[in-house]
Parts: structure tokens; sequence; C-alpha cells
């Protein structure tokens, strides 16, 4: 998990919803690595949801990523959704495979100006995220 970008909304002390942000990597055919952000779960609380928590999350997250600069990011969701409000696009992610299966039309990637990822590659674990040290 990515602490600064994994973060929950609290009301009253309830839990209204959650999002959580995973260090990944895409392997091209040539074996070079890129980074990625993958985005998810977002969660809202049946209760709370329709009154723009999820979008009030993704907003924040997004904000605290361009301002430190982060890599790229994917998530898998609803293309219509994430492109309007958030710039995320399956139209850099129609050559990346993936472990297991999923709905090609979803798999999406937003990238900020300057920023570009391999068009053929295997998404996958970073091999080099440090595991997030217990918060006793």
């Amino acid at each position: 998990m990515i602490p600064d970008l994994s973060f929950a909304a609290i009301q009253d002390g309830q839990l209204l919803g959650s999002i959580q942000c995973w260090p990944v990597q895409l392997t091209a055919n040539d074996g070079s690595m890129t980074p990625l952000i993958l985005v998810g779960p977002v969660a809202v609380h049946p209760d709370h949801q329709r009154e723009g928590i999820g979008r009030r999350l993704m907003a924040e997250m997004l904000s605290r990523a361009d301002a430190a600069g982060s890599e790229p990011m994917m998530l898998i969701g609803d293309a219509i959704y994430y492109d309007r409000f958030f710039g995320f696009s399956a139209s850099h992610t129609g050559g990346w495979t993936l472990p297991g299966p999923v709905d090609r039309d979803r798999l999406l990637a937003r990238l900020r100006p300057g920023q570009s990822v391999p068009g053929q590659a295997m998404l996958g674990p970073s091999r080099t995220a440090a595991l997030v040290p217990d918060r006793d």
C-alpha cells in the first residue's frame, strides 16, 4: 500500500469510504520496467453512496499524487466515468497483459504530461516496493 495515497473518509466516528493505492509495474517485452500506481479499491458505505464521497476521495488522492510527481496510474473501472472526471483512459492499455482475466474496456491508465508507458507489457506487482511497516 502507498500510505500517502491511501486514506479514509470518516464523519462522526463512522467510516464512510476509503481509497487505497498500490505499487505495481509494467514489464515490457524488452525487460524494461515502468512503475505504476494501481488505484483501488475505492469503496463507499452503501448508506452513503451517491453523496460524492468516492469522487472526493479520488480527487484528493489525485491532487496528492500530482503534487508529489507520482508515476502513471492505472485502475479497473467504468471508462466513461473515470475518463470524464479523472482522465483515466483505455487508450494506453490495449497491449497490456495481466495475470488474470480482465474486461479490456475497463483497464484504464492516467498519464500526466510527459509520461509514457510501454504499449506491449505485462502488468504485475512491483519488485521494488517496500513493505509498509506496522503502525501499532
